[in-house]
């Protein structure tokens, strides 16, 4: 830019700094082209906000190919005015996938790791979820529109257990689901800084992550109403809400 206007890169630099402009950063994002969107934010968000009295509300998810990384060399702790270091390269020793249910009620997660996310695992997982819940109490699950959460199993097995409600978000809108930020926040403090040398020991570490959070464990707060998030994309270009 600076070789197009004639000025020097200093100068280009401080009128980025005037304005806050940092056009090295980008955000990706995906429009969602659900007819219900509308219908299936106001349904969701009215979980989150108003939920139902005498029942549970819990976001489910799943984050497949979480990989076991080993380093190839030891890397340098974080020092004064120094950055740590983390070699480039890695060595890999398998993967795991773990299936979460986050109570939007008390914040406390139930979790369980899996080799594989097909199915029969996340049948395992719902039954998991089921002996959690005191029987009794209607059971609102709230989950993305990944093919594993409509297969024709899944649905006979939601026959077969009455108390379970299952809400779907809209399509390309993972942001609604809960469970989505406790996903973040284990790769943030547990994953991505993580040395394993192997799955066990991925695992085990996953595994005091969720102790952890439910030893201090909040109640999940979503703060703007649906009529909010609505009329927010409503003044976005191309935003799409039919």
């Amino acid at each position: 830019m600076a070789k197009a206007v004639n000025l020097s890169l200093r100068t280009i630099q401080r009128i980025w700094e005037a304005h806050r402009l940092q056009p090295h950063r980008i955000r990706t994002f995906k429009w969602s082209n659900d007819p219900a969107f509308a219908a299936k934010v106001e349904d969701v968000v009215g979980l989150h906000m108003d939920p139902p009295a005498h029942a549970v509300v819990v976001s489910i998810d799943e984050k497949s190919q979480i990989q076991a990384l080993d380093r190839t060399q030891p890397g340098l702790p974080l020092k004064p005015g120094k950055y740590g270091t983390m070699t480039h390269d890695h060595k890999r020793h398998g993967t795991t996938t773990l299936f979460a249910a986050l109570n939007v009620l008390d914040g406390t997660v139930v979790g369980r790791r899996m080799s594989q996310h097909r199915h029969q695992e996340f049948i395992k997982f719902l039954n998991a979820v089921e002996r959690a819940v005191p029987a009794g109490r209607i059971i609102h699950a709230i989950l993305d529109n990944h093919a594993t959460h409509k297969h024709p199993k899944v649905q006979d097995w939601l026959a077969d257990h009455p108390r379970w409600v299952f809400h779907y978000t809209p399509t390309s809108a993972s942001w609604l689901n809960a469970v989505e930020g406790f996903f973040s926040t284990l790769t943030r403090k547990r994953l991505k800084r993580g040395v394993f040398t192997s799955v066990n020991q991925l695992e085990g570490e996953i595994r005091r992550f969720i102790k952890d959070h439910n030893g201090k464990a909040k109640p999940f707060v979503w703060t703007k109403s649906a009529e909010t998030i609505l009329e927010k994309l409503r003044h976005l270009p191309a935003a799409s809400l039919q």
